[in-house]
């Protein structure tokens, strides 16, 4: 079962979050297998740390759950929130297949929240600069509650058009980059 896993940070929070950079990404090596994809989400100087994303495969909802919440940084306070969803893979690879590389273009984190019937079930027409894409679901799997894309574009409003807007209560954009150990 994939989950995607967005750690929001506390205001002021990224002196702790550097203190703890080594621990968070020793935790992560641990689920290096089951990874999908992730990376830092950023403000808008492009340098600064506004949460963490983690798309996993994991056995089941208690498995996603530990895998969030025994994370270094939210242990210590750095996170104020948690979004923590069921999600599925409509593209099928980890952000390591995508042809588009890690470096190349501004890449975001788009999250629709859903209202009501299903939407942006379908792999949208236009793929090259989906990086992962997916409807965000309930713990059983049934019921949509959202969508979900790494998305590689020229701008955040172009971005936030792979989603229909009004299908979803909300459509939050985030500067996004690849992340894991630096080499």
């Amino acid at each position: 079962m994939e989950f995607l896993c967005y750690h929001r940070d506390r205001p002021d929070s990224l002196p702790l979050r550097d203190e703890l950079l080594e621990e968070h990404w020793s935790y992560m090596d641990g689920y290096a297998k089951e990874m999908i994809a992730r990376g830092p989400t950023l403000a808008d100087d492009g340098d600064t740390p506004t949460g963490s994303v983690h798309i996993v495969d994991l056995p089941d909802a208690a498995a996603a759950r530990a895998f969030a919440f025994d994370e270094p940084n939210y242990q210590a306070g750095a996170y104020r929130d948690v979004l923590l969803r069921r999600w599925r893979n409509t593209l099928g690879r980890t952000m390591w297949d995508f042809p588009g590389g890690p470096t190349e273009g501004n890449r975001y984190l788009v999250l629709g929240l859903g209202t009501g019937e299903a939407a942006d079930l379908a792999v949208p027409d236009d793929r090259e600069g989906l990086i992962v894409y997916g409807p965000l679901l309930s713990d059983n799997g049934t019921t949509w509650l959202g969508t979900a894309a790494l998305i590689r574009a020229p701008d955040p409003e172009t971005a936030r058009a792979v989603l229909t807007p009004d299908r979803y209560a909300d459509i939050e954009v985030h500067n996004w980059q690849f992340g894991g150990r630096s080499s």
